[in-house]
C-alpha cells in the first residue's frame, strides 16, 4: 500500500454505509481505498442473527454479512486495510489522513465511521451481548414472541424501543435508576397508559445471569435509594441509555450538531466542508439501521463521483 499516491476517495469506516460506498465508487472506476476501522464490519460485527437485510430470507448472521458486502467491493477494485485513521485535515487538498506516521491523501474523503451503543460496561454484558442482550429493538425484537424482556434507560430512545417491543413481547419493563422519566411528555403518556409496559423505578442493572449456550435468564438488580438488590428473571435486555457516534478526530474540522453527530446538506452527504461526505451512522441518530446505513453509502458513492467529475 503506497501511503503518498494521491487516492480519488477515501473511504473512513467499514460498516453498511462504508463497504457499501466502497461497491459504488470501486464500479465507478475511483479505486477506493478503505480503512476499517477498529471495528471491521461496524456493529453489525456484534450482532448475531440479521433477519431484516433484504434478501436473505432465511436470514444471516452479521459477520458473514459484512464478508459478502467486503468481498463484492474488492471484486470491483476497493482497496480495504485493517487499519484506523488516528488524524485528518481537511483544511487544503488534496486532503490528508495519517494511519500512525503514515501520510495518505485523497480527493475526497467519505466518513462512515459510524456509533458506537453506549453500554452499562459490566463483564457479564460483555459475554452475553447477542446472546439475549441487544442495543436495537428494531432489529432483534422479533426473537422476544410472547417473551419478557427489559429495557434499560428513561430517555426518549428506551421509551421508544419499549413501546416498539410491545409488538412482540407478552411484558416489557423499564428498567430505570430515577423515579421519573427523561423523555419527551408524547412519549411518556404513552408509556404509562400502555397495558404491558411496567417500569422499575429507582433501579439499576448489576449482573446479567446466564451463559452464551442457553442466552439470558435474568437480571440481578439494584435498588437505588435502599441499596437493596434482587434478582429478577426475563428472556432478552434492550440496552438503551444512547450512541455516541464516532466522530471525536473531526471535531472543530467539520460541522457536529449538539450531539455530535456529523451535520450534512439537506440536499444530498456532503458535510461542512466541500468534497468531504458522510454516510451512516455517524450522521443519522434516526433510523440506525443496515439497509438505511446502505442506501446512504450509494448515495454518498454517488455524490463523490459527481463532485470529481466538476
Amino acid at each position: 500500500m503506497a501511503e503518498l499516491k494521491k487516492r480519488n476517495v477515501i473511504i473512513l469506516g467499514s460498516g453498511p454505509a462504508g463497504l457499501t460506498a466502497a461497491i459504488y465508487a470501486a464500479r465507478a472506476n475511483l479505486k477506493p481505498l478503505v480503512f476499517e476501522g477498529n471495528q471491521p464490519g461496524g456493529q453489525l460485527t456484534i450482532t448475531t442473527d440479521v433477519e431484516n437485510y433484504p434478501g436473505f430470507p432465511k436470514g444471516i448472521t452479521g459477520p458473514e454479512l459484512m464478508d459478502l458486502f467486503r468481498e463484492q467491493a474488492q471484486r470491483f477494485g476497493a482497496e480495504t486495510v485493517f487499519q484506523s485513521v488516528a488524524k485528518v485535515n481537511f483544511s487544503k487538498k488534496p486532503f490528508r489522513v495519517w494511519v500512525g506516521d503514515k501520510e495518505f491523501q485523497s480527493d475526497s474523503i467519505i466518513i462512515a465511521t459510524g456509533a458506537t451503543a453506549k453500554m452499562l460496561g459490566l463483564e457479564s454484558e460483555k459475554k452475553l451481548f447477542g446472546h439475549g442482550i441487544s442495543a436495537c429493538a428494531t432489529c432483534d425484537g422479533f426473537f422476544y414472541k410472547d417473551k419478557k424482556v427489559l429495557v434499560v434507560g428513561g430517555g426518549d430512545t428506551a421509551l421508544e424501543e419499549a413501546l416498539f417491543l410491545t409488538k412482540f413481547a407478552s411484558e416489557v419493563w423499564i428498567v430505570h435508576r430515577r423515579d421519573e422519566f427523561r423523555g419527551s411528555k408524547i412519549m411518556r403518556d404513552r408509556v404509562e397508559k400502555h397495558p404491558k409496559i411496567q417500569v422499575y423505578w429507582n433501579s439499576v442493572v448489576q449482573e446479567f445471569l446466564g451463559s452464551t449456550e442457553g442466552g439470558l435468564t435474568g437480571v440481578i438488580m439494584k435498588d437505588t435509594k435502599t441499596g437493596e438488590t434482587r434478582e429478577e428473571k426475563c428472556d432478552g435486555t434492550f440496552i438503551a441509555i444512547g450512541h455516541k457516534p464516532n466522530t471525536a478526530i473531526f471535531e472543530g474540522l467539520i460541522e457536529l450538531d449538539a450531539q455530535k453527530y456529523i451535520v450534512t446538506n439537506p440536499e444530498n452527504t456532503q458535510t461542512s466542508v466541500a468534497g468531504v461526505f458522510a454516510c451512516g451512522d455517524v450522521q443519522d441518530h434516526r433510523y440506525r439501521q443496515a439497509v438505511t446505513a446502505a442506501g446512504m453509502g450509494c448515495t454518498a458513492a454517488i455524490d463523490v463521483e459527481r463532485y470529481l467529475e466538476k
